[in-house]
Order: structure tokens, then sequence, then C-alpha cells
């Protein structure tokens, strides 16, 4: 009888890549993400920008689709938000590491694309506010709505915002304030 053995971050990373696939690592097992299309291309943009501005003016850094974070260890968990931002202190701590992020993003932003399950993203939400994730959003392009799970909030539920409200970046980034409808593109 063999045993199989848990993938580390450090051997996901050196994994070749492989064309048309994206890799997750979940308690060391290996999970293929599926690409998204273009409008969910499209909404990380949007939001990628919107980070970034807010991070020129209070610091830190935005970091788009494809940044690795390492959330957990033995056995280890690497997941990808869709976009995040990391405070100017902790890439003081750390630089800018040529390989995954060691730790949570103090930022995590999912899109919501057609092929993904709502037990995954909870899955996903819980994965980076238990890591230490401060500020979480689920976007979903069918409502145009924003789910918000914010780890200050001792009560530990989340908000739903519709197309109207304005969403922020909370204690963690307080120059971010945007209508939930400026997240996504506009309708024709």
């Amino acid at each position: 009888m063999s045993v199989a053995t848990a993938m580390t971050a450090e051997q996901l990373l050196e994994l070749p890549e492989v064309p048309g696939k994206r890799f997750e690592l979940i308690d060391g097992e290996l999970i293929d993400v599926p690409f998204a299309g273009v409008l969910h291309a499209v909404i990380v943009g949007i939001v990628h920008r919107l980070l970034a501005a807010a991070a020129d003016k209070h610091g830190g850094y935005a970091f788009g689709d494809g940044v690795g974070y390492v959330l957990a260890r033995r056995p280890d968990m690497v997941r990808g938000p869709d976009a995040s931002y990391v405070t100017a202190d902790r890439v003081r701590q750390v630089g800018f590491p040529a390989g995954f992020w060691p730790g949570a993003p103090d930022i995590a932003v999912e899109v919501v694309s057609p092929h993904d399950r709502a037990v995954e993203i909870h899955a996903k939400t819980r994965d980076y506010l238990a890591a230490g994730t401060r500020l979480v959003w689920v976007l979903w392009p069918e409502t145009r709505s924003v789910t918000v799970w914010d780890a200050a909030d001792a009560s530990g539920a989340s908000r739903e915002l519709g197309p109207d409200d304005m969403v922020d970046g909370g204690e963690v980034l307080p120059s971010l304030r945007v209508r939930v409808a400026d997240l996504f593109p506009p309708l024709s």
C-alpha cells in the first residue's frame, strides 16, 4: 500500500506551465482552476485599477489575477484571488518574493464566473479569512452585486451590496470608496 504525499507550495511553483491550465493547492492537493471568460477579465481589470489607484494614495500594492498566496502550511494551501491588495508595511517586511506571497493578502477579491459553485466561493472566502485576510469582496456579475466580509466585524456576518450601494476598503484601504455598479462594465 502506498501513501500519497501532499504537494507543497514549492513543488507547485516548480510545476511546468501547462497551456490552458491554472492550479491552486488545497490541503496539499493540486486543484485545476478553469480560466475565466472575457466579462470576468474586464471586471478584474476594473477592480485592479481601482485598487491600484487607492494604493497609490494610501500606500501598498495592488495585484491582479495570477498572484498566489500561501495561506497554510502542512498541508499547504495556495490560493490565487482575482485581485488583491497588500499593505506597504507588509511589503516592507517581506519584499517582493520571486514566488508566492508568504501569507494572506490584506484584501482579496473574487469575481464569480459561470462555472463557479457557491460552495467553492464560500470555501475560498473562509480560507482567506482564516489565514488573516482582513477584507474579502465577492463580485456577482449576474446581479451586479458584491458580498463583503470584513474580519473587523466581530459578528462574522457578510454584507450584501447592490448596484446603488457604496463599497469601501474599510480600515485596510480607507481611500477606496466606489459605487458597486462601477465595479462592472456599463450596461449596453
